[in-house]
């Protein structure tokens, strides 16, 4: 009786050992870091004093001030016609939350890639102009 009260507590051991050694794998395989791959976005940029956004037909997202967006800020001034005026660009880029106690756009875009500058500014959808009084 004792030799079969020994064997049960054994096998329940190893089967406890094994299953343990199981869930330690899938936790390291929980815990691996998360792999960003830069996506391709297409819409208005706009570059004002120290803030950037990028605007599309589903998003907005602020710009981080990187040497890329400073790059497409330099390529897009020639082709504003007013210091406001939105030019459509491609940009890959990774987006990201933006930094806890940050004023701004809830999501942040860095541009890792200038794809593409269009040649005219976008078509504005609201004109203001002055009252001539």
């Amino acid at each position: 009786m004792k030799k079969i009260l020994f064997i049960i507590v054994i096998s329940i051991m190893t089967f406890s050992c094994k299953n343990s050694e199981e869930k330690t794998q899938d936790t390291v395989t929980t815990e691996k870091k998360e792999v960003t791959m830069d996506v391709l976005y297409q819409g208005d940029f706009i570059y004002v004093a120290d803030a950037a956004v990028l605007k599309g037909n589903n998003f907005i997202y602020g710009v981080a001030l990187n040497d890329m967006a400073t790059e497409l800020a330099k390529q897009v001034k020639p082709i504003q016609e007013t210091e406001f005026d939105m030019v459509e660009v491609t940009v890959k880029g990774t987006i990201a939350p933006k930094p806890e106690g940050q004023e701004g756009w809830d999501e942040i875009i860095t541009i890792t890639e200038i794809v593409a500058v269009s040649q005219t500014p976008s078509k504005i959808d609201i004109k203001l102009e002055a009252s001539k009084e």
